[in-house]
């Protein structure tokens, strides 16, 4: 398992969220940190999946 890092933002700029996410691989962390913002009703808010690398695998402004 790899670890992944979901990370929501204010408007402000205050973390909102700050999460680490287990996932096989890049296409299975991608689908669970879209399902996380959607719980959290946060998929409208400033967002960012990362891998350990810093390579983003989501991002919304």
């Amino acid at each position: 398992m790899n670890k992944y890092f979901l990370t929501v933002y204010d408007k402000s700029g205050e973390k909102l969220l700050d999460e680490t996410i287990q996932a096989k691989d890049d296409h299975e962390a991608k689908a669970i940190g879209e399902e996380r913002l959607k719980e959290k009703e946060f998929s409208e808010r400033t967002h960012r999946l990362t891998t350990p690398a810093g390579a983003l695998l989501l991002f919304h402004r």
